[in-house]
């Protein structure tokens, strides 16, 4: 892959590039959060990316940051990153998914450990409305405002101009991953993009 290649990572808080599955990839990284304690290239909110010209990029990474936005704040986000994509760029997304945490919540384990990070344990209850340690330290970006099922983030993607998307769910670890793009990248182009994703991913 040419070094020339570069991809926005958008809400990326303190991580890097070896935390993506761009890692040991010739991808330049440039990074972009509304925290400007996490020392990002660019401060900005993925609703507001006009620090950023059109068509800059080969892909945008956004890792667990649309579900801190408000549901309807979630079209302009979309519009903004292919806004700033090239013609046959294309976007990795990954969020919570919400079918499969309400399945242990109507199990009442909203506040069973499901998993552990570097922020701490996580719960249900966790997934749905934010971190609530990191809540609790005063960080409100970690807030949820909205969530996702498979079928609403593929049909929100496709409504916003990202017609051909694939996407995948990981029960273990309850989140839906999506590849996406516009007609412009062909859809077997985009299959061949997306097995290299997931395999890197699952």
């Amino acid at each position: 892959m040419a070094n020339k290649w570069k991809f926005l990572h958008v809400g990326c808080g303190n991580k890097k590039k070896s935390q993506t599955p761009f890692t040991g990839l010739e991808w330049e990284e440039v990074r972009l959060d509304i925290d400007p304690t996490s020392s990002p290239d660019v401060v900005g909110s993925i609703t507001d990316m006009s620090k950023i010209k059109d068509n800059q990029f080969d892909a945008i990474y956004s890792s667990h940051n649309i579900e801190h936005i408000y549901a309807h704040e979630v079209p302009i986000a979309f519009k903004e990153f292919k806004r700033v994509l090239k013609e046959e760029g294309f976007l990795i997304l990954t969020c919570p998914d919400l079918k499969s945490i309400c399945s242990l919540i109507a199990e009442d384990k909203i506040v069973d450990v499901i998993g552990e990070t570097p922020l701490g344990p996580i719960t249900p209850l966790d997934v749905l409305y934010g971190h609530r340690n990191s809540l609790y330290k005063g960080n409100n970006y970690m807030a949820h405002k909205c969530g996702f099922t498979e079928n609403l983030l593929v049909g929100t993607l496709k409504k916003c101009g990202f017609d051909n998307v694939i996407s995948k769910t990981r029960n273990d670890k309850f989140d839906l991953w999506v590849i996406a793009s516009s007609i412009k990248l062909k859809e077997d182009k985009l299959i061949e993009i997306a097995k290299e994703i997931f395999k890197r991913i699952y």
